[in-house]
């Protein structure tokens, strides 16, 4: 098995681990709406791990992220005892735009197929 496949292994089994201690373990009102962890980056070395975190309300997602990074030490010890793995990872927070910049996509989208089915001014029957 390549390093790479252990790696991307062990990111998927980080991401899981950190979704589930946010949602069933940390009592923070800060971290409450909609949210999802999409991805984890770990590093070759194991020692950091990129959280990407994705917040659709836009106005809770700087508070979120703040939260996060205040609880990254509990997350980290409570991540120790999920996993298997000699040392947990540093952890740093990220805010990700990929889930809200589709839904703006969809939109523009659903936008454009709107006016494409109205006639236009020269389009339209002559009496």
């Amino acid at each position: 098995m390549s390093n790479y496949q252990r790696i991307d292994r062990i990111s998927e089994e980080v991401r899981r681990e950190v979704d589930r201690i946010i949602r069933e373990e940390l009592n923070d009102p800060r971290v409450a709406g909609t949210f999802s962890i999409t991805r984890a980056e770990v590093t070759r070395d194991l020692r950091y791990a990129k959280i990407y975190v994705s917040v659709l309300e836009d106005d809770k997602r700087e508070g979120l992220i703040k939260a996060l990074t205040s609880a990254a030490g509990y997350i980290r010890r409570s991540l120790s005892r999920g996993i298997i793995i000699r040392t947990a990872p540093q952890l740093q927070f990220v805010s990700d735009q990929n889930i809200a910049y589709g839904v703006h996509i969809a939109k523009v989208l659903a936008d454009a197929q709107k006016t494409e089915g109205q006639p236009h001014d020269e389009d339209a029957p002559t009496p």
